[in-house]
């Protein structure tokens, strides 16, 4: 999934993207690099990030899904209002992100009649107040499988199939720099809620590309960041990540084509 901000405040590409023609051209670059999914979002989610207002979220993010919608590629849309994701959706959008998990009020009445995929992420707090302080966990990896389950059991429940969800633990998102994160990342397949016997898990969704998460070890500022994004996704594939979610298309998926080529080898030699 490449990263699409039409935003001036994104902590790693505010402001590089906001006009159509430079969002186009982002586009076309990674649809060229082999990115399998776009994730447009027009209002930023870094801790302490402003809210956008309705009207400008909608100017910034239409446009791109109504042009974006002939390049063959799913399109996502990274948002938590419920008026943007029906405009999104009348749109063309294949896919709703959201971080706040379908719980602002109206969010779940605007995707249950469509056929859309969704993205149910775990957050604690909100992005304006969420890294201040501690945050604070008794079983980090068990509470966000939980929140995540009790989500989804309220989507199924409201009508929406089973097979349109995924989940996201929401990396960054209310979580210590260090401690939860990797907690997050080593024991990821264990964050997908629980199914029965037999059923497949919900599929995992890992978004950690240039965090702070991967500052706080590699000491670089978040455009410098890419190795580091890269080995992130790799482990994140790794461990049970069906998507990720990354700023640098290119250099990520070559990188999982030598995972997976390895992975193949392995396999055959078994």
């Amino acid at each position: 999934m490449g990263i699409l901000n039409a935003t001036r405040d994104s902590f790693s590409d505010g402001g590089l993207y906001i006009t159509v023609d430079d969002a186009m051209h982002r586009a076309e670059q990674m649809l060229a690099d082999g990115v399998d999914i776009i994730d447009i979002g027009g209002e930023s989610t870094r801790p302490g990030a402003p809210p956008v207002p309705l009207d400008e979220e909608l100017r910034r993010v239409i446009p791109l899904v109504e042009t974006l919608k002939a390049a063959n590629v799913p399109l996502s849309v990274d948002t938590y209002k419920p008026e943007v994701m029906r405009y999104a959706l009348a749109a063309g959008a294949d896919l709703i992100n959201d971080i706040w998990g379908f719980r602002m009020p109206g969010a779940i009445d605007a995707v249950r009649g469509s056929k859309c995929g969704l993205c149910v992420m775990h957050m604690l707090g909100e992005p304006q107040t969420m890294q201040v302080g501690e945050p604070d966990y008794t079983d980090v990896v068990g509470e966000v499988r939980e929140f995540l389950e009790a989500r989804c059991a309220e989507l199924e429940t409201a009508g929406v199939a089973k097979a349109r969800i995924s989940v996201d633990p929401g990396f960054g998102f209310g979580k210590s720099v260090i401690e939860h994160n990797y907690a997050l990342l080593a024991q990821l397949a264990e964050t997908a809620p629980t199914t029965a016997p037999g059923v497949a898990p919900y599929p995992i969704l890992a978004g950690m590309s240039r965090k702070s998460m991967l500052g706080a070890l590699v000491r670089r500022p978040a455009p410098e960041r890419i190795a580091a994004s890269v080995a992130a996704a790799v482990c994140a594939v790794q461990n049970g990540a069906a998507i990720v979610r990354v700023h640098d298309v290119a250099p990520t998926v070559d990188a999982l084509k030598v995972w997976g080529a390895m992975r193949h080898a392995h396999n055959d030699n078994s």
